[in-house]
């Protein structure tokens, strides 16, 4: 069979998960039935020494990086160990990281591609924390701290930890096909639904919670009741200010404007619809506030680039169930709150 290689490098201090993660995925797809290829999975660290993780677990490399041939894919981690990187281990990427045809960091594996000079002039993404941090010291990278991850020609960036999964995954669909990285997805027990420019956060998790409870009361009432009236005169009459009061009050405790929030939790209630059920298009857009299939489709087209179909097309997964035996077909349902075996 043939391989295509693909080297993960190892340093102290790396994130454990940043690893084993997307190896997985990986290692997944080499044992998929009648795979074209087989992806040939090694690790190394500079002087092929074990290294110590971010969470103290050893992990025992292949080899070292100066004797690892050129591969095809190149992963490299991110962790606690890329705050202060070896100077050796910048080097030894300004001058082999090209020679990959597609090179991949998961997390703040980003801020050594960073130092080495490998993301100028490309769109990248990196852990929500760290982004601020990255634009500023490297103003040449476009950097975008919203999506999980990013494809910018061979360069692949991902967001924290398990985005890195969904880069992989990715990855194999683009290799080997949607049913073999869904195959794996199922066994990793992991959703193959996430598509790049998914936020890093959902809207309650990159909004800040109020501090005043009136606020959190409106907060709630917004993710609870995406289809209702969510004008900003309607909302200050629940939180019992004056529009201006709380437009402001809003802004300043939540970071985001009450329209800018109101977007985005439609939006995911209305994504989530597509994913999940086989809700027509009219009646999801109903459902999630935007009246008509034509607004929802503007603001699908706005946020990621798609409309609500293709959106469907590409994430929807329906649910696979088993057939039942011949011998169970006469029997009768199963009784709620039955276990069943």
């Amino acid at each position: 069979m043939q391989e295509r290689s693909l080297l993960v490098v190892l340093f102290d201090g790396v994130q454990s998960l940043d690893v084993t993660g997307p190896v997985e995925v990986f290692a997944g797809a080499n044992a998929y039935p009648g795979a074209p290829f087989a992806y040939r999975i090694r690790t190394a660290s500079l002087d092929g020494a074990p290294v110590r993780t971010s969470s103290g677990l050893t992990l025992v490399p292949d080899g070292g990086l100066y004797e690892a041939d050129a591969p095809h894919t190149l992963i490299v981690p991110g962790g606690q160990g890329t705050r202060r990187p070896a100077p050796e281990l910048i080097d030894w990427l300004r001058a082999h990281a090209p020679r990959a045809e597609r090179l991949v960091s998961v997390c703040t594996g980003a801020l050594l591609l960073a130092e080495a000079g490998l993301l100028d002039g490309h769109r990248a993404t990196t852990h929500w924390s760290v982004c601020d941090h990255l634009a500023r010291t490297h103003p040449e990278i476009d950097v975008d701290p919203e999506p999980i991850f990013v494809r910018d020609g061979k360069l692949a960036t991902s967001a924290g930890v398990t985005s890195g999964i969904d880069l992989a995954l990715a990855l194999v669909e683009e290799d080997m096909g949607r049913e073999t990285a869904l195959t794996i997805a199922r066994h990793l027990v992991v959703f193959l639904r996430r598509p790049g420019n998914q936020a890093q956060f959902s809207a309650q998790l990159a909004a800040q919670t109020a501090q005043r409870e009136p606020l959190r009361e409106v907060q709630r009432f917004i993710t609870e009741h995406p289809d209702g009236d969510l004008s900003v005169e309607s909302l200050a009459s629940h939180a019992r200010l004056s529009p201006r009061q709380f437009a402001r009050a809003f802004r300043s405790e939540t970071g985001t404007t009450p329209g800018k929030y109101v977007d985005r939790v439609r939006l995911e209630h209305a994504r989530r619809l597509l994913e999940d059920t086989g809700d027509g298009v009219e009646e999801i857009s109903r459902a999630c506030g935007y009246g008509t299939p034509e607004a929802m489709r503007r603001a699908f087209v706005k946020a990621l680039g798609t409309a609500p179909a293709e959106y469907r097309r590409r994430f929807h997964v329906p649910v696979h169930r088993p057939a039942e035996p011949a011998d169970r077909a006469a029997e009768p349902a199963d009784r709620p709150g039955e276990p069943t075996h």
